[in-house]
């Protein structure tokens, strides 16, 4: 019974620590545009060909 003094506090920060990461996802509009990355790469100009890479 000792371990769950350890484990309940444990699991209460770690849940109040998603819910914080979640807060400030949807604070900085990670959420905004949910359909936008589905309807682009449907378009015909979606250009999937990788980029080359910079240097000389």
């Amino acid at each position: 019974m000792d371990v769950l003094t350890w484990l309940i506090p444990i699991s209460l920060s770690l849940g109040g620590l998603g819910l914080l990461a979640f807060i400030w996802a949807l604070r900085q509009g990670q959420y905004d545009d949910p359909e936008g990355d589905a309807r682009r790469i449907l378009s015909p100009n979606w250009d999937d060909t990788p980029r080359p890479p910079d240097g000389p």
